[in-house]
């Protein structure tokens, strides 16, 4: 069996790449397991971000999803946070691995500096709110690109998804790991999907597909999908599961800066359900 896998270049991408590639040799130890960098229009430039149809999400995958197209690969990898919640069901989820970490963390340099750094909306707005006394500046780029900056003094402090920075092994310089209730995260954080075409057999993935993680990316997505998220909008969204019930938790922060949160639980059989009528209570 030979597999190819596509993903960004990324050093987390291909971390990222490699769980999943390790997570298939462990069922099926003589596959030919090879993995294609292709570099997308977000490592290129993300400037455009506002004239594409997916926001800046799209500009993560656009390339990748084409290679799946066109059969250069086989699966695609991907952060299933960078998914667009809107997908062409030619290209569906067709695996998500066991969450890693899915929570937001702080890494300080030694100045006593206040500003902090972050990449997205949804971090900074409540970085803000956090740390009222810091001041908090947006930072672009992979996550080697941002520690520089943090330790070339340009910013005191910078806030990244605690999971990237365990998969690059960088978990030393985690200063503290904030909760939902403090920072909460990207819907879906932590969660590796594969992404496959439609009609096709990839049962090889069962090895690497985890259904807690599957049933609280539905929830977390369709709570995205409702509220209208994207990387511009700053909202985010965190499941639970304890046996067969889950507990979502979301939150919207509208143009006034309000912020706008809620809790709903249910059965996780109504993972879909639970997270459109969570989005509904809090738009009101």
């Amino acid at each position: 069996m030979r597999i190819r896998i596509g993903t960004r270049p990324s050093p987390l991408a291909l971390a990222q790449a490699k769980i999943i590639a390790d997570g298939i040799r462990t069922s099926w130890p003589d596959a030919e397991i090879i993995t294609i960098p292709i570099r997308t229009s977000g490592d290129k430039n993300m400037s455009p971000f506002t004239t594409d149809p997916r926001g800046i999400k799209g500009l993560f995958t656009r390339e990748i999803e084409k290679g799946l197209q066109l059969g250069e690969i086989d699966i695609a990898v991907h952060s299933l946070k960078d998914l667009p919640v809107n997908m062409s069901p030619d290209l569906p989820i067709v695996a998500y691995s066991r969450r890693g970490n899915p929570f937001d963390a702080l890494i300080t340099n030694a100045s006593c500096g206040k500003v902090i750094g972050s990449s997205s909306l949804r971090r900074r707005l409540q970085i803000a709110r956090l740390y009222p006394a810091m001041k908090v500046v947006p930072v672009r780029g992979n996550v080697g690109t941002r520690l520089k900056k943090l330790d070339d003094g340009e910013i005191d402090g910078l806030v990244l998804a605690a999971c990237g920075l365990q998969r690059l092994g960088l978990t030393g310089r985690i200063a503290r790991i904030f909760t939902a209730d403090e920072i909460m995260p990207s819907a879906c954080q932590g969660i590796i999907a594969c992404q496959g075409r439609a009609g096709e057999d990839y049962s090889y993935l069962s090895c690497v597909d985890d259904d807690i993680s599957r049933d609280c990316a539905t929830a977390e997505r369709s709570f995205s999908r409702c509220i209208g998220a994207g990387c511009n909008i700053p909202a985010g969204a965190y499941a639970e599961i304890h046996g067969d019930m889950i507990t979502l938790k979301g939150l919207y922060i509208d143009d006034a800066g309000n912020f706008l949160k809620g809790t709903i639980s249910g059965h996780r059989k109504d993972s879909e359900t639970l997270g459109v009528r969570l989005a509904e209570m809090i738009l009101g």
